[in-house]
């Protein structure tokens, strides 16, 4: 009988060598990796269980090679939003780039026993296997509407299946915190000052990473997570926190000597000032500038009644940049804006890196060439390979289409482009810049209806008449299909 520990120690050392599993005491309780971090190696393993059962599945029954066709959209856009930001796609396809399993990895799920009547060609096709497909998806920082695919998988079917878990996981969150991010920008105007400040509130370390990474695509400034700035080739920015404040003003006797300390170590940095009374420490850093013995770039609030903090500070400091922060959304910051607060830059955390998910999903479409749709009670998809055909008049959106892959587009843009053939990506990953300019056109071509927050109106999304009938003629097959079943 093996021991759980030798599943642990395959998969934590990574060992080369196949080891069989045929009778193990798994315990459940045992704590395989208590760091619980992840790594690229570990990507393949990152995925619900039915997918690997579902490949299984294939395999026993022969049709794992079939070639299948999966898209990822949301049905409905999530409350109070009019358009998402497409974002993840450079994730997604480094993952799919990296997918296979190692030896360790196959014997570990060996190891739960849960396979015990999976045939053994399952094994051989994951020792073996690497992402082999094609993919289609729309640019990172491009506009969507409900039932568009933000991207489309066409590979063997197990692969497809294996892969769903992670792309839905990458591009819903990302396209979450770049929709939120656009939304910030567009109320608080190009010349505001917006930094990321979320990562203690995102739901995990990795979480963190992608949501600075899709807020700077989506429109923001900066973020204070280091990490993930050198990583994207940024330069992170912060302020200071209420902690050196009380410290110093404990240890060296006031509030203003922590000002002092930390405006001689870091002169570009903002100061917080609402420790104690943002009024009074306006008031002592309006002394040392008129003397010209400190010179101020900004200043922070945090708290308070921010419309009349940051007109008292203003009068003090006319000339220094004032930066809101705590709890911050384009709600709020629109109520700031129409009560004319004083404020040149805002700090954003919990209410960007968290809220209301966008639920997207990822359907068969398509397999071995016969398209296929669910029928669900409000789940219901459009069968065949898609392609979003959009209209503009000038520079601004005037339609969207959704219709086949194969129909001509005439004066229509088509915006999903092939982006990874035969498991190889085809162009180098995008820059922010570019994704963030593309993001910024994108939100400035929709309707103002579309654009606000109050009750927006999202583009209406035309059926094209193929897919049309295409969608009548798979109902009656696959009614036709279930009534012979009988």
């Amino acid at each position: 009988m093996v021991e759980t520990t030798i599943i642990r120690d395959a998969l934590l050392a990574g060992r080369s060598q196949m080891t069989t599993f045929s009778d193990v005491n798994y315990d459940q309780n045992s704590q395989q990796n208590p760091e619980l971090n992840l790594s690229p190696e570990d990507y393949s393993l990152l995925t619900d269980l039915y997918q690997l059962t579902m490949a299984a599945c294939y395999t026993g029954e022969g049709i794992e090679q079939k070639r299948a066709s999966f898209e990822l959209f949301a049905r409905r856009l999530p409350e109070g939003f009019g358009y998402l930001i497409a974002m993840g796609l450079a994730q997604a396809l480094a993952y799919l780039a990296k997918f296979s399993f190692n030896s360790a990895q196959i014997a570990a799920l060996q190891g739960t026993g849960i396979f015990t009547y999976a045939p053994e060609r399952f094994w051989s096709l994951l020792a073996g296997g690497a992402f082999s497909g094609d993919v289609w998806a729309v640019p990172e920082g491009t506009v969507v509407f409900n039932n568009e695919p933000l991207l489309r998988i066409e590979a063997p079917l197990w692969q497809a299946q294996l892969v769903e878990t992670y792309l839905l996981n990458t591009l819903n969150y990302q396209t979450l915190i770049a929709t939120k991010a656009a939304r910030l920008r567009d109320i608080a105007g190009e010349k505001a000052t917006l930094l990321e400040f979320g990562t203690r509130r995102a739901f995990s370390p990795q979480a963190s990473l992608w949501a600075a990474r899709a807020a700077l695509a989506g429109g923001l400034d900066a973020t204070s997570n280091v990490l993930a700035a050198l990583q994207l080739g940024q330069k992170p920015s912060g302020t200071m926190a209420h902690a050196l404040v009380m410290a110093l003003s404990a240890l060296e006797g006031s509030e203003e000597q922590a000002f002092t300390a930390f405006h001689q170590y870091f002169p570009g940095a903002p100061l917080l000032i609402d420790t104690y009374d943002t009024v009074a420490a306006a008031q002592q850093l309006a002394v040392k500038v008129n003397s010209g013995e400190i010179t101020l770039t900004g200043v922070r609030l945090d708290s308070g009644d921010l419309v009349s903090l940051s007109k008292q500070v203003r009068s003090l400091l006319p000339n220094v940049s004032i930066f809101a922060s705590g709890d911050l959304d384009e709600w709020e910051i629109q109520r700031l804006k129409i009560a004319g607060a004083e404020i040149d830059g805002y700090g954003l955390g919990t209410k960007l890196v968290t809220g209301s998910p966008v639920n997207g999903v990822y359907k068969l479409v398509d397999i071995d060439d016969i398209p296929v749709m669910k029928l669900s009670s409000g789940k219901f998809t459009y069968p065949g390979r898609k392609q979003i055909f959009r209209a503009y008049v000038g520079d601004k959106l005037h339609s969207d289409r959704l219709g086949l892959l194969d129909e001509i587009p005439g004066t229509e843009k088509p915006l999903l482009q092939l982006v990874m053939k035969d498991g190889k990506q085809l162009q180098p990953p995008e820059s922010l810049i570019t994704i963030r300019q593309r993001t910024a056109v994108s939100v400035a071509s929709l309707p103002e209806e579309t654009r606000r927050l109050e009750n927006p109106l999202s583009v209406k999304v035309e059926i094209s008449e193929m897919l049309q009938q295409l969608t009548e003629e798979t109902k009656k097959r696959t009614a036709k299909d279930a009534k012979d079943a009988k």
